[in-house]
């Protein structure tokens, strides 16, 4: 006991002597040496730590969040929400003074659906086989798994929706007069919802056809159950797309040679559908929150931000990025922090993972881990394990040091909430400020502490 108020009497004494020079008020760089929400053990924080720990608010990223997955909702690569996106992280980041540069690229065409039910409008995918650009207007008739349809379904709209279904019901529903086919998918594993997508059809109709979510089954069933339901398909081909990476970067503030870069990113896109809470508007979030509190902190390094376009189709956004790098500008790069879905408030996902493409450590992976030690948080850190998937892949092939961070259930990283890649994808159903508060102190403090090697 004597020896645990002794360090706690130091650790205050130091956040008070220091508070003068990183510019904090006394009690708020005292109250940092305070155990952390979640911690299982006491802070014993390093001088550089205070500044960051002090000062990140997830409420503060979260008002950030409100807008991308409340206001803007799905933001699909190169299509209107995912420029909407773009503008508003680009503002952001100027506004707090970084130099921010728009990279674009060019991507392939998509396909996507809409649904209005009532007073609700769900996004889906749309089948490229399929009508395109047209809208259909009619009262639903529910198929099930689409081996028994009626002789006649002039003017109807027909839902196709199990587990296994009919491979060629909707050709078979199109040939006896439905205006549209909605394709519902249906996971096996009651634990796992599945998401919206472009149903890929062997022989191409005339009348468009939609990919729906699981969810939206699910609540477009609840009111057939109550009795006939009047819908409205749109099926829209988008065209010669652009996705767009934005770059944010704070030059070194120690004069001298070049002592490199470290980058903070995540990917703000999401997939058809989904609002992105968590995957990734909680990474997008906790760079923009960073970029606020690093800003003006003295660094030996540059201070990049990178927020990618186009990660759910292939890490494009990211690939593009790292292959346009020449070899000494890849060079420069001390580490890539990448954070993917470092919110979730499902219950089982309990660690916090850290993952490097070959499963050893690097400079990102340490660095978080010796923060976790800092900061208290270390048993509920695990890793590094092996694990791609994200946008760090295209950094580890250029021999570029990078990781992954992500909570994820307990027995493996593997291990992801049931509403990942859905309309569930909430910030009320799938966001923790506690998680997100976390993820915030141990990528801030491993960042930081990068920066000023």
């Amino acid at each position: 006991m004597a020896g645990l108020r002794r360090r706690e009497v130091l650790a205050g004494a130091v956040a008070l002597a220091g508070a003068a020079t990183i510019g904090l008020n006394p009690g708020t760089a005292a109250a940092a040496t305070q155990q952390r929400p979640g911690a299982q053990f006491p802070p014993s924080l390093d001088f550089g730590d205070y500044p960051v720990i002090a000062r990140v608010r997830s409420r503060r990223a979260l008002e950030h969040l409100r807008v991308l997955s409340d206001k803007i909702g799905p933001r699909i690569a190169g299509t209107e929400g995912e420029l909407r996106a773009k503008d508003y992280i680009a503002k952001v980041l100027r506004d707090l003074r970084y130099q921010v540069t728009l990279q674009p690229f060019p991507i392939a065409d998509k396909f996507l659906g809409g649904l209005s039910v009532g007073r609700d409008s769900w996004q889906t995918g749309s089948s490229p086989q399929g009508a395109q650009d047209v809208t259909r207007e009619a009262v639903v008739v529910d198929a099930g798994d689409g081996t028994t349809l009626p002789d006649d379904l002039t003017g109807k709209i027909v839902l196709i929706a199990a587990v296994t279904t009919k491979a060629d019901a909707y050709l078979t529903a199109a040939q006896r007069g439905a205006v549209a086919v909605l394709i519902g998918r249906i996971g096996a594993d009651p634990a796992r919802k599945l998401s919206a997508f472009s149903p890929t059809l062997p022989t191409p109709v005339t009348v468009p056809v939609l990919g729906l979510a699981q969810v939206q089954v699910e609540r477009l069933r609840e009111r057939l159950a109550k009795g006939s339901v009047k819908v409205k398909a749109t099926a829209t081909h988008h065209k010669n797309l652009t996705s767009y990476n934005v770059i944010a970067e704070r030059p070194a503030t120690f004069p001298g040679k070049d002592n490199g870069v470290v980058m903070v990113t995540a990917h703000y896109d999401s997939v058809p559908g989904s609002p992105g809470a968590n995957d990734d508007g909680s990474g997008t979030v906790l760079c923009l929150e960073l970029a606020r509190v690093l800003r003006y902190l003295p660094t030996n390094k540059t201070l990049r931000f990178a927020l990618w376009g186009s990660e759910e189709y292939g890490l494009i956004g990211s690939r593009h990025y790292v292959s346009n790098l020449s070899d000494p500008e890849a060079k420069r790069i001390a580490g890539c922090f990448q954070n993917d879905m470092v919110a979730t408030s499902w219950d089982p996902a309990i660690t916090y993972w850290l993952l490097s493409v070959d499963g050893a450590d690097n400079a990102t992976t340490a660095a978080v881990n010796a923060a976790a030690k800092r900061l208290g948080y270390d048993p509920r850190v695990k890793g590094p394990v092996a694990r791609g998937s994200s946008d760090h892949v295209p950094f580890f092939e250029r021999g570029i040091a990078s990781g992954n961070f992500s909570w994820r259930g307990e027995s493996g990283p593997a291990l992801l909430e049931p509403t990942y890649h859905t309309p569930e994808d909430t910030i009320k159903d799938n966001v923790s400020l506690e998680r997100l508060q976390v993820s915030l102190e141990l990528i801030g403090s491993a960042a930081y502490s990068l920066l000023r090697k």
